[in-house]
């Protein structure tokens, strides 16, 4: 606080005229916004990092400009940290010089030690206060809503900090790479890395996918998993019974959801072992009342809270619907089941001829592949292409990201260290697609 008090003096003698009395009133009104900055800064530092990823998830399903704010400010966490620790820092700073100055007229106290003794208990209080113990109190008791509170300010110290904060966390983790510390990593990457580097070389591939699985499936969000609107087959709700037994014939499918009008307007679901005991009946049959009740999803659910409620509800199945309330997909047991033991195929499933592997560096794939089926199947990070890919969630949607356009017929579109040729589009879609590695970018 001495310290404090000396620069506080120094600073102050560069502006004698500023800090007098008849400028009292606008100083005063500066301390009180600069005590209102450090209050919001300072509860963010609690608000913004105690977030959990259900928290972020939840978030991301939002479309309130604040809660996208808060979600963008995530994306470079450490960088976000140390702008809020410099904006905190320079706000009690200023705080202290300025609050200095408008004690020397309020206080007349002719001994030079209580007169510091006073000023210093003042600003501990009111630092302590109003500072850090409340803002923080608050955050951390519903770190939600403070965080969508204070978004705005926050976005405006990371733009005038962000640059410095990443400069920063690099000088201090060149320290740490200097002085042999290592930085503490619990990346889902490196973790995948380190089942690679020390499980036993008597591991099968399998078995080592089996664990990299669930080391990911907290993380593993809906969306990343689901069959999209493309894939998805249901009966519309005006359709005879007749017509209902020839449609499960032909798709071969135990579940199948129920539309009106678009599949946007999902009325249930029919099962087919619902239908065995009314076979005989005619073709005029009113097969609605057979019908049970959709399960709604959004996209940004976790698989691990969806596997849970699938357990407790006893369903397999679910409808996925996006932020307007559309119908994005579906999800079933067994899909996420698949996230941890791999593929799953029965005698009714045929074969993918539309994705495989040419060779180490070269795939094919459908152009409505998943992007996460794409990572996977080549052995990459699930993140690998989060910076480019926007809102799509195919490789198709991918390609238009980066091409900003719908690309000819055997155009190649080039993103770090992928080539992705377009080998044949139908319809301005984008039906199949190579994606030739140009370097080791594989796991």
């Amino acid at each position: 606080m001495e310290a404090l008090y000396s620069i506080a003096n120094l600073f102050a003698g560069f502006y004698p005229g500023f800090i007098s009395p008849e400028n009292g009133t606008v100083v005063g009104f500066i301390l009180v916004i600069l005590l209102f900055i450090s209050f919001c800064v300072s509860g963010a530092e609690v608000a913004y990092f105690s977030l959990t990823f259900k928290d972020i998830n939840f978030l991301k399903a939002k479309q309130q400009p604040q809660y996208k704010r808060i979600v963008n400010l995530l994306e470079q966490p450490k960088a976000l940290q140390a702008s809020l620790l410099i904006a905190n820092a320079l706000s009690n700073l200023s705080i202290v010089i300025i609050g200095n100055h408008l004690l020397d007229q309020v206080l007349v106290i002719n001994n030079p030690s209580l007169m510091f003794a006073a000023k210093a208990a003042i600003f501990i209080l009111l630092i302590l206060l109003v500072c850090e113990v409340l803002p923080k109190t608050m955050a951390a008791q519903n770190n939600l809503r403070f965080a969508k509170d204070v978004s705005l300010l926050v976005d405006g110290v990371y733009l005038l900090f962000g640059k410095a904060g990443s400069m920063l966390v690099k000088f201090s983790e060149n320290i740490e790479r200097k002085f042999g510390q290592k930085t503490p990593s619990s990346s889902l990457e490196e973790m995948v890395h380190a089942i690679d580097n020390t499980t036993d070389e008597e591991a099968t591939p399998d078995e080592k996918n089996i664990l990299k699985g669930i080391i990911k499936f907290g993380n593993i969000t809906v969306k990343q998993v689901m069959r999209t609107r493309m894939d998805v087959m249901g009966v519309p709700f005006q359709m005879s019974f007749g017509e209902l037994k020839n449609r499960l014939v032909e798709l071969s499918y135990s579940r199948l959801p129920v539309f009106e009008s678009s599949l946007d307007t999902i009325k249930g679901m029919i099962h087919t072992k619902d239908l065995l005991e009314y076979l005989d009946k005619p073709d005029d049959f009113d097969w609605h009342g057979v019908m049970r009740k959709p399960f709604f999803v959004h996209e940004q659910k976790l698989i691990e809270d969806l596997m849970t409620e699938f357990q407790q509800k006893r369903i397999h199945f679910a409808i996925v619907a996006d932020e307007f309330g559309g119908t994005s997909g579906i999800v079933t047991m067994e899909d996420i089941l698949e996230e941890v033991i791999g593929d799953i195929q029965d005698e009714f499933d045929e074969d993918e001829i539309g994705n495989k592997k040419l060779d180490d560096m070269n795939y094919l794939f459908e152009g409505k592949t998943m992007l996460n089926d794409v990572c996977k199947m080549m052995h990459l990070s699930p993140s690998t292409f989060d910076e480019v890919k926007g809102e799509s969630d195919s490789l198709a949607g991918l390609i238009l990201e980066i091409a900003g356009e719908i690309p000819d017929q055997h155009a190649v579109i080039t993103y770090d260290d992928f080539d992705f040729t377009v080998e044949e589009v139908m319809k301005n879609r984008i039906e199949k697609v190579k994606v030739t590695i140009k370097s080791g970018s594989a796991e």
